[in-house]
């Protein structure tokens, strides 16, 4: 009896992990939707440049804070009951986006929607931890994780679609509902908790978390959150400003997003997966950890420097081509970001340091927004835009070789929070 139910919940497990895909997904269509529908929302209620600018700092100010406290929460309530709630009140943003009027109720829609989603990320890590075995963790958070590729490049088409054919509130209130079912289904799954036992005693006893003020003290704390605060903007504005910039650079509408972001995301995904092959692959080789990745890194950084020239070509295809690629390495360049936290620091004090990364990306996001909407109103160019875009990831590498010239070794974050330093 006792086989049979591991092998039920050597299945089940899955099934837990189909279900994060599935909330990662619907969390980038819900997030991308401003983007996708701002010409139509930009025509009807008069937006300025700096309009949308204050409506996305709304989400992002507001992620920020949800980043930071999410993982705490989560371990105080559980992930039954915190991706629940976090899921639930981040689809009554959504679909409350059709009952705004004003910039004003846009920026409080999109506050509620960026604190709730805040949430996600951590929720699904710790629910990969409590359901899977050590070995297919990783497998398991890679698998979860494409699902933000796949909403990204899913959205183009649901959204526009239901805005032409049944109204642009329509389009915040299905995806709204999309949610709503979501938590239902996480709600079934999760109903007996005693499916996943094993996994849970299997993890070992829980470890007291390192206090965020004592992680400031912390050189990798330090490289981690400086460098995801310059590039994190960066992926932010591909996400918020490239359809907004095909329709003005090059005349498509809302209908017309699909297939060009379709082909930047499809390329997210190489990127994502190439990054960490090519750094696995110098390890396999007798490379360092440290010096292999800062080796993949140096690559990816190098592979969006081509993007400055995004704004001046006059062909569609050639100014998706470089966005691609430069969305592409920032995956990549990312995929090797995370890892410096797992190398550096004990397992322990991972979560809180990647929240206090998280905080401080969102707010390089939020910094950055707010300077792009000036920008776009002052200039009318996309030229500054890229030109950051194009150098952010050189000196988010410069960074991190100044703080941890020795990233691969043992080092002082790992030392000093296990009390060795």
């Amino acid at each position: 009896m006792g086989g049979l139910t591991t092998i039920r919940t050597d299945r089940f497990r899955w099934v837990i992990c189909a279900l994060l895909f599935a909330a990662t997904t619907v969390n980038y269509m819900d997030r991308q939707a401003i983007a996708l529908l701002k010409p139509l929302l930009a025509e009807q209620f008069g937006w300025s440049q700096i309009d949308y600018a204050n409506i996305v700092v709304a989400f992002q100010t507001a992620y920020a804070v949800g980043y930071l406290v999410a993982g705490r929460l989560m371990d105080r309530v559980g992930v039954k009951v915190g991706l629940s709630l976090a899921v639930a009140i981040w689809s009554l943003a959504c679909a409350g986006h059709g009952a705004a009027r004003s910039v004003a109720g846009f920026c409080v829609a999109r506050g509620g929607l960026g604190l709730a989603q805040g949430g996600h990320f951590p929720g699904a890590i710790k629910s990969v931890g409590d359901w899977f075995p050590k070995g297919e963790r990783a497998l398991a958070t890679g698998i979860f994780n494409s699902g933000s590729n796949v909403g990204a490049m899913t959205a183009p088409f649901v959204v526009p679609w239901l805005a032409v054919r049944f109204g642009w509130q329509a389009a915040f209130l299905v995806l709204g509902v999309f949610g709503a079912v979501w938590v239902v289904l996480w709600g079934w799954a999760c109903r007996h908790p005693e499916r996943h036992a094993v996994e849970i005693a299997a993890s070992g006893a829980a470890e007291s978390a390192t206090p965020w003020l004592k992680l400031l003290a912390f050189r990798p704390t330090w490289a981690f959150s400086l460098a995801t605060f310059l590039i994190s903007p960066i992926w932010w504005f591909y996400l918020f400003w490239v359809p907004p910039f095909l329709h003005e650079r090059h005349g498509l509408d809302i209908t017309q997003l699909g297939w060009p972001l379709v082909l930047i995301y499809s390329m997210t995904t190489v990127g994502s997966v190439g990054g960490g092959w090519l750094s696995s692959r110098l390890m396999r080789r007798g490379w360092r950890a440290g010096a292999a990745r800062k080796c993949a890194m140096l690559v990816c950084a190098l592979c969006t420097v081509p993007v400055f020239a995004a704004a001046a070509v006059t062909h569609l295809w050639a100014a998706v081509a470089v966005i691609g690629l430069a969305a592409a390495a920032h995956q990549g360049f990312s995929a090797n970001l995370f890892t410096l936290v797992s190398d550096t620091m004990p397992r322990h004090s991972v979560s809180s340091v990647v929240g206090i990364g998280g905080m401080a990306g969102a707010v390089g996001g939020m910094l950055v927004a707010k300077a792009t909407g000036y920008v776009l109103e002052w200039t009318g160019s996309y030229q500054i835009l890229f030109l950051m875009a194009a150098s952010a990831y050189l000196v988010a590498l410069a960074v991190i070789h100044l703080l941890l010239p020795q990233w691969g070794q043992v080092g002082e974050g790992r030392r000093e929070a296990d009390g060795k330093g």
